[in-house]
């Protein structure tokens, strides 16, 4: 089979219209020539219809029988040129295709040119981000986007990674979740002490949400603590290593003293929230570990366990970017508070305030005992 590639033209707002019987969208210069040449009877016709020279379009003809090692054009002297056979599948089958795929060519064209509209846009700005797994993410995405003329460009990944980004320069804004009340000693903190430095991270607040266990419709399995995640046989899927949840789970099962090797299946992972859920919907799973928004929308049953809190992370050196400060403004009003109320098991928590990293993670503290001489 021969390899297909899509290509696009980006012209100006006055750029001329195409010729009459030209294709506006995807095409191919070759079926161009070879439409001209069906259409004229001529290569000479075909160079007028698409202003072209008669050398170039000889040129390419030759080119592309060598190409595809097959003749696309006959002709004798005094008679009209005519398309091979071949020619004559070669661009029918474009036209069948175009025919079919017209209306995903027309949404994909018309995507294209919002996407570069934001770029002659002075008033429209572009934030990326990298970010654990969130629902409210890419409602805020839409939002702004309406709203403010704001483009998130959210790329997700687990909180480890999404952090080590904004390290690496290649993001403008994090985001990861934790549980804030994780003692210094912990896995929360040895997972995310090294990674945030105060000083040099800036903690902006974005939402609390609920973690807890995804169990089937009515819970008939009766599922209820962590400790039950034990039975023998009980299918569990977790998240992978690096994931915020993955971190949140660790962190509790230590508290509940738990081994992780007592849990069926604990190596089992899926990519995100969404697929948790869909595993234990589908029944390939009876029960995971995630936030509360993912279960709801796959009509499982929930058990809580634990309020999180969902962090958005730039670097201090970010703090005055204009886009930033758009959107910090833009997390602090009613209406997006409000959008993000209606998620289940989500609620605001000093959204856009920018938040001391010291006070909010208690394994923060520099205090070391004092040394006294005798």
């Amino acid at each position: 089979m021969h390899k297909v590639e899509l290509t696009y033209t980006l012209a100006g707002e006055r750029s001329a219209e195409p010729a009459a019987g030209a294709e506006r969208d995807l095409h191919h210069p070759l079926m161009a020539i070879l439409s001209a040449v069906h259409a004229s009877g001529s290569i000479s016709g075909a160079a007028r219809l698409l202003g072209l020279s008669y050398r170039h379009v000889w040129g390419e003809l030759k080119r592309w029988e060598t190409e595809l090692g097959q003749t696309l054009v006959l002709w004798a002297k005094g008679q009209p040129a005519l398309l091979s056979p071949f020619g004559e599948k070669l661009l029918w089958a474009e036209r069948r295709a175009l025919a079919r795929l017209a209306p995903q060519i027309e949404a994909l064209r018309n995507e294209l040119e919002r996407a570069f509209s934001i770029a002659f846009d002075d008033s429209a700005g572009v934030i990326t981000m990298h970010a654990s797994h969130d629902e409210a993410l890419p409602r805020l995405r839409d939002w702004v986007a309406q709203q403010h003329k704001l483009q998130l460009d959210i790329q997700f990944t687990g909180s480890v990674d999404a952090l080590a980004a904004l390290d690496e320069g290649r993001c403008l804004l994090a985001g990861f979740h934790a549980l804030t009340d994780a003692p210094a000693r912990s896995p929360m903190a040895r997972v995310y002490r090294p990674l945030l430095q105060p000083g040099r991270h800036k903690l902006i607040g974005f939402a609390t949400r609920m973690q807890g266990l995804f169990v089937a419709s009515g819970n008939p399995l009766a599922i209820h603590t962590l400790r039950d995640l034990t039975r023998p046989g009980l299918r569990f899927v977790n998240r992978q290593r690096g994931t915020g949840t993955r971190v949140v789970l660790d962190q509790l099962l230590a508290e509940a003293r738990i081994r992780s090797q007592d849990i069926t299946d604990f190596e089992r992972t899926e990519p995100s929230h969404r697929a948790a859920a869909e595993a234990v919907a589908s029944g390939s799973a009876d029960v995971a570990f995630g936030i509360e928004a993912a279960a709801r929308a796959k009509g499982l049953g929930f058990v809580a366990l634990r309020q999180e809190r969902y962090f958005l992370v730039t670097l201090a050196s970010h703090l005055n970017h204009p886009h930033l400060k758009t959107l910090l403004a833009a997390l602090a009003t009613r209406e997006w508070q409000d959008t993000l109320q209606g998620l289940a098991g989500y609620a605001a928590s000093h959204s856009g305030e920018v938040l001391s990293l010291r006070k909010v993670f208690p394994w923060w503290s520099y205090r070391t005992p004092k040394s006294h001489s005798h």
